[in-house]
Formats: structure tokens, sequence, C-alpha cells
């Protein structure tokens, strides 16, 4: 390939990525949802630049459930720790969680829906009726059965990449319950995209199934996987934060959930502790709701026939 045909293939692409965030941040929502993303992923990223290290009951410095005063911007808990600390230090556990569940939901369902879609038939058809049964497959209920047998055979105090016993169950089963929708919209696309012409092209040119589906089926397939992705994530910070609030979290690795089960315990609500509620609970909505938004940006912007034109 000569340098004159890499030089127009550079500025081509460099025109095209120019064009598609043109077009995406041509929506409101998108630019919010950004906006938002970005302040909570900064957050989660230096929590103890920001608040310092993680309050336990030990270093608390407040008094119970203090309402929000100008030394606790968001009042305390119910032995005195800082809320605000508490809620940027979860930011971390529930974004994290959130994001490594939606790549396994991802991978999962990318590589089911491809795979059904592109040899069909029989492998088709129990693909599907496997992705079917996940579709019904509750998070809770799996979680709530094999938690406990995690942690007896593991114990409570290692670590499994970082996280603790609890919190890794939680995050492997949102990922495997979770790939269903994303294998059904991946074999829609699947399905059209083999009978291209460019993909008969590789055949004839004696490219594997495995080469076709990677090098040419899959990258265009990644506007409906982003898109498709966006939503998963704002799903997954739904069931880490109800799966915690049930009493799988961890307290020692606070999650948004996790805080909003202590505050419960704690009777928060009784109490008119509105901050120790509110303030976990805010920041659920908000980032699901950001992660919704982008979603739906990227939806408009890769399908042409949702696109608004002005």
């Amino acid at each position: 390939m000569s340098k004159s045909t890499i030089r127009y293939s550079g500025r081509t692409r460099a025109r095209a990525i120019k064009t598609f965030l043109g077009q995406f941040l041509g929506y409101g929502g998108a630019q919010l949802g950004l906006l938002c993303l970005v302040f909570f992923l900064v957050t989660a990223a230096m929590p103890n630049i920001l608040v310092g290290p993680l309050q336990t009951a030990i270093n608390a410095t407040g008094d119970f459930l203090a309402p929000p005063s100008g030394q606790h911007l968001l009042g305390t808990d119910e032995v005195g720790r800082d809320v605000l600390n508490l809620v940027v230090h979860g930011a971390r556990i529930s974004l994290t969680i959130a994001l490594l569940a939606t790549v396994i939901s991802l991978v999962v369902g990318t590589t089911v829906g491809m795979t059904a879609g592109y040899f069909g038939r029989w492998v088709d058809v129990w693909l599907m009726r496997l992705t079917d049964f996940f579709f019904v497959m509750p998070s809770f209920v799996l979680a709530l059965v094999i938690t406990p047998v995690v942690l007896e055979v593991m114990g409570r105090g290692r670590e499994i990449l970082g996280f603790r016993p609890s919190l890794f169950v939680i995050l492997v089963v949102i990922g495997m319950t979770s790939w269903a929708f994303v294998a059904r919209v991946v074999r829609s696309q699947t399905l059209s995209l083999k009978e291209r012409t460019f993909v008969d092209r590789a055949r004839v040119a004696g490219s594997s199934n495995f080469s076709i589906m990677v090098r040419h089926i899959l990258p265009n397939l990644v506007p409906q996987i982003a898109a498709n992705g966006a939503l998963v994530v704002a799903g997954a910070i739904y069931v880490e934060t109800s799966l915690s609030f049930l009493g799988l979290g961890d307290p020692l690795q606070p999650s948004w959930g996790t805080l909003l089960s202590l505050a419960q315990r704690a009777g928060a609500a009784s109490a008119g502790a509105w901050w120790y509620l509110g303030a976990p609970g805010v920041c659920v909505l908000t980032v699901s709701l950001s992660f919704v938004l982008i979603g739906n940006a990227l939806d408009d912007t890769f399908n042409p026939r949702r696109r608004v034109i002005p």
C-alpha cells in the first residue's frame, strides 16, 4: 500500500470520526449524559484525593445521623461516618462492578448472537433457546443461592481479582444473566450482514468462518454493540444496587446499594435522615440516566431511521 493511499485512508477515517462526534454531540441528551458520566468517573478514580481514606466506625468524626453541615456536607450515618466520604468511595465499587459486568455481558452476548446468526440451523435453534432461558433467569434468586456457597468455600476474607467474594459473585451473576438482549440484537444484525457481498467475497477468497466473523462481520456490529452496551450498564447498576440492598454487598467495600441497605437497617427513613438515603439514591438514578441518554444518542446516531433531522 502506497503512502498516498495510507494518507488518504487516514484522512477518511478522521473525517468519519469527526462527522460521528458532530452528530453524537449534537444531541442534548448525549451532552448531559457525558457531563454527568465524566463527573462520576473522575470521582470514582480518585476518592482518596477528594475525600480522604474510607471512613470506618473507628475513625468516624461525626455524631449519630447528624444532618448536613459545613463539616459534613451530606451529613453522617448511624455510626458518625461522613456520608459524602462513603458515597464517593461507593462510586468506585458500583461503577467498577457495573462496567465489568457489562463487559462480560457484551462478550457473551456478542459471541452467542454472532454464532447463532452466522451458522443458523440447529446452532441457531439451540443458542436461541439458551438465550430465551436467560431472558427469564432471575439474577436475584441466582445470587441468593450461590453467594453463600461461594463464601463458604472460599471464605469471607480472601479477595478475588481485588473484590471480596460477595461482590465478585454479584459481578459474575450480573454479567452472566444480562447478555440475552445483546445476543438477540447481534443475531438479527448478523443474519443481515452474512448475506452481504463482502462476506461472499471473503468466502470466495478462502477466508475461514472464524476470520469472516471477526474481521468482516464484527466491525459492522460495533455500533449496535456500543449503543446497547450503554443501556446494559444502566441495567447492571440497578441490579447491583438491588442485590446489595438485599444484603449481598460488603460493608468493607460499600457500594451505593450497600449504603442504601445500611441506611434502611439504621432506620434512616423513620429518623428523618433523608441525606443518608437520598445521596446514594440520587447517584444511582443520575448515573443510570446518563448511560440511558448516551445509549439513546448512540442509537440515534448510528441508526439513520431514528435520526432526527432538524
